[in-house]
C-alpha cells in the first residue's frame, strides 16, 4: 500500500528478500552484508557483468564467500549476449546457499534465455546463522532496513514433499576454452545483427590469423549445436545469413564454407611455408579459400611515387635506409587492407550470391578491419587457444603454425627462407612485451616506475624499458582508430573505453629517462666496490 523511497527489503510471511544490483556485489562494503545481519535470507542480483578471462572464479568466490560469512541464499542472474559494443555478457547465473553452489548456469550459450531452479530449505539458513556467534553480535549493532511487508509466502505446506537440491561443484572453463567460446559467441551476435553474409579473413599462415579462423570455426560448431538442440531463433538467423530458407546446418565444416572466405595474399617476400600452412588450415576448417599475389598492386603504388619524385626506395637488405625499408613494408600491409575490403564487398557478387562480408582483423594496427575478435587477448593465451583447437577440433595444420617463428614477411627472403621475425623487429620477445604491456596498462606505470619494478628481474632492463616506451609513444596515436576488438581482459590496447591517457607523448621522455640513467649510474657505483671486495675475499680464501 505504501512504499518507502530508497533501499528497502521485502518481508513476506515466511522470509525476507533483499536485492543488490550488479557491481554492488564487488564493492568493499556490499549491501548484502548489512542486509544479512538485519535478517534478510534471500539476496537477488540482476547483473550486467561482461566476460573477462578468468573472471568466473572471482564471481563464484564473491557469492560463496558472501553466503559463507553471513549465511543465506544468493540468486545471481546475468545478462547474455553482445550489447553492440566490444563487450560480451556471458551469463554464468548461479544459486548459492551457505557457501555452497546448488545450481550453475551455462557461461557461454547462443540461447537468449536460461532459467535456473533449486529447491532449498530456509531452515538451513537459520540454523547455519545460529552457529556463528560473532555474526549474531554484529547483527545487534546494524541499522535496520525499511521493510515492505507483503501478504504472501514463497513456500507452502506441500513443499515438504519436494526433494531438496544437492550442492554441485562448479565446473570452470580453462582460459583457452573461454577464448574458444566467448569471442565465437560475440562473432555470431555481430554477424546476425549486422545482417551481412559472412566474414572475410586475410589468412597469413601465422598464429594470429590462424586463431581468428579457428574462432569462426568454433562459432560454426556452436551454431550447429544450438540448432541440434532445437534453438529456432539460431536456425532462423543462419537461414537469413546464407539466404536459404530450408537450410539446416549440421556440419561445422560445411557451414564454415558458407560463412567464411579466407585469402592468402602472397608477395615476393612470402615463403612457400606460410602459403602451405594457410592453405592446409583453410582446407581443414572448410573455408572458401582464395590465393592471390599483391606484387602488381605494390609495384603500381611505388611506380607512382617514383614517377613523381624520381626516387626508388629499396629495402635495407639491398642497401637502403631503415626509412626506406619501413615504408616499403607498410605499403604491402596497406595494399593488403585495400584488397581485403574489395574482396569482402564483391567476392560473393562474383559467385552470383547476394550480400557482403565483414573483414576480420587479427591484431595488426596497420591492417584495418571491421572487427577484431582477438585484439584483447595476449599472445600467451592465444597460443594456448590454438593448441586447444588443434586437439579438440582435430586440426593438425595448427601444429606447424604454432612452431613457426612469428613473421610479417614484409622484407626480402634470404635464399628463399624467411629472414625477418617479429621479435627481431621489435627488439623484445613476446614474453617481455606482455610484461611491459601489463605494467603499463594495468599497473599504470610509466618508464621510471617500470624500470624500478624490473630492475632486479632482468638484465639490461634500462635499455629495454627505454626502447619499449620510445616505440610505444611513437605508435600510441594509432590506438585512437583501432579496429573494435573483443574485450577479453583489462590488458587491452583500446584507449577509447579502457585507457584514457594521452595519445601524444614526447618520444624522448627526457625527465623519466634521466631518472633511469641516474639510478643506473648509482647502481654501478654501489656494485663496483662489492665486486672488488668479493675478488679480494676469493684471493684470501685461495691463499689460506
Amino acid at each position: 500500500e505504501t512504499v518507502p523511497f530508497g533501499d528497502a527489503v521485502l518481508s513476506t510471511r515466511d522470509t525476507c528478500i533483499g536485492s543488490e544490483v550488479c557491481e554492488e556485489l564487488w564493492t568493499p562494503r556490499s549491501p548484502h552484508v548489512d542486509m544479512g545481519l538485519d535478517g534478510v535470507e534471500i539476496f537477488t542480483n540482476a547483473s550486467g557483468s561482461h566476460h573477462v578471462l578468468r573472471k568466473a572464479h572471482a564471481r563464484v568466490d564473491l557469492v560463496t564467500m558472501a553466503t559463507t560469512k553471513n549465511g543465506g541464499i544468493y540468486l545471481l542472474a546475468n545478462q547474455k549476449g553482445c550489447d553492440g559494443d566490444r563487450l560480451y555478457y556471458d551469463g554464468c547465473a548461479l544459486i548459492a546457499m551457505n557457501g555452497s553452489i546448488f545450481a550453475q548456469g551455462s557461461q557461454f550459450s547462443l540461447d537468449d534465455v536460461e532459467v535456473l531452479t533449486a529447491t532449498l530449505d530456509l531452515e538451513d539458513v537459520r540454523s547455519y546463522r545460529a552457529e556463528i556467534s560473532s555474526r549474531n553480535l554484529a547483527a545487534s549493532k546494524v541499522s535496520p532496513y525499511p521493510r515492505v511487508k507483503v501478504d504472501f509466502a514463497l513456500s507452502c505446506h506441500e513443499d515438504l514433499l519436494e526433494p531438496l537440491s544437492e550442492p554441485v561443484e562448479w565446473k570452470y572453463h580453462s582460459p583457452a576454452e573461454e577464448i574458444s567460446l566467448g569471442p565465437a559467441c560475440w562473432l555470431w551476435d555481430f554477424l546476425r545483427r549486422s545482417q551481412q553474409a559472412g566474414f572475410f579473413l586475410p589468412l597469413s599462415g601465422g598464429v594470429d590469423s590462424g586463431a581468428t579462423a579457428c574462432l569462426v570455426y568454433s562459432m560454426c560448431h556452436q551454431v550447429c549445436e544450438a540448432v541440434k538442440h532445437g534453438n529456432q531463433e539460431v536456425l532462423a538467423d543462419v537461414r537469413t545469413i546464407v539466404n536459404q530458407t530450408s537450410y539446416i546446418p549440421q556440419d561445422p565444416r560445411e557451414l564454415c564454407g558458407r560463412v567464411l572466405t579466407t585469402c592468402y595474399m602472397a608477395s615476393e617476400n612470402s615463403s612457400r611455408e606460410t602459403c602451405s600452412r594457410a592453405g592446409d588450415l583453410a582446407q581443414q576448417i572448410g573455408s572458401c579459400h582464395i590465393g592471390l599475389n599483391i606484387d602488381p598492386a605494390v609495384k603500381a603504388v611505388m611506380g607512382i611515387f617514383s614517377l613523381v619524385t624520381g626516387k626508388s626506395p629499396v629495402f635495407a637488405a639491398h642497401g637502403g635506409s631503415s626509412r626506406e625499408s619501413l615504408a616499403l613494408q607498410n605499403v604491402q600491409a596497406r595494399v593488403r587492407m585495400v584488397i581485403a575490403y574489395l574482396f569482402a564487398q564483391l567476392s560473393l557478387w562474383s559467385r552470383g550470391a547476394p550480400g557482403r562480408l565483414l573483414v576480420l582483423g587479427s591484431a595488426n594496427v596497420d591492417e584495418s578491419a571491421d572487427i577484431n575478435p582477438i585484439g584483447g587477448i595476449s599472445k600467451t593465451d592465444l597460443r594456448a587457444f590454438v593448441q586447444l583447437c588443434m586437439e579438440r577440433f582435430e586440426l593438425p595444420a595448427l601444429q606447424s603454425i604454432l612452431v613457426a617463428p612469428a613473421t610479417a614477411e614484409l622484407e626480402p627472403l634470404a635464399h628463399g627462407r624467411v629472414s625477418q621475425t617479429d621479435e627481431e623487429d621489435m627488439g623484445v620477445t613476446y614474453a617481455e612485451l606482455s610484461v611491459y604491456g601489463r605494467l603499463r596498462k594495468i599497473a599504470k606505470m610509466g618508464p621510471y616506475s617500470m624500470f624500478c619494478k624490473l630492475l632486479y628481474m632482468w638484465k639490461d632492463v634500462a635499455d629495454k624499458v627505454k626502447r619499449f616506451f620510445s616505440k610505444y609513444s611513437m605508435n600510441r596515436h594509432k590506438m585512437t582508430t583501432l579496429t573494435p576488438a573483443y574485450h577479453a581482459e583489462s590488458y587491452s590496447p583500446d584507449d577509447n573505453r579502457f585507457d584514457l591517457r594521452p595519445f601524444l607523448y614526447n618520444t624522448r621522455w627526457p625527465w623519466q629517462f634521466r631518472c633511469i640513467e641516474t639510478q643506473v649510474n648509482q647502481a654501478k657505483m654501489v656494485f663496483l666496490p662489492v665486486k672488488c671486495l668479493l675478488r679480494e675475499y676469493q684471493l684470501i680464501s685461495i691463499e689460506d
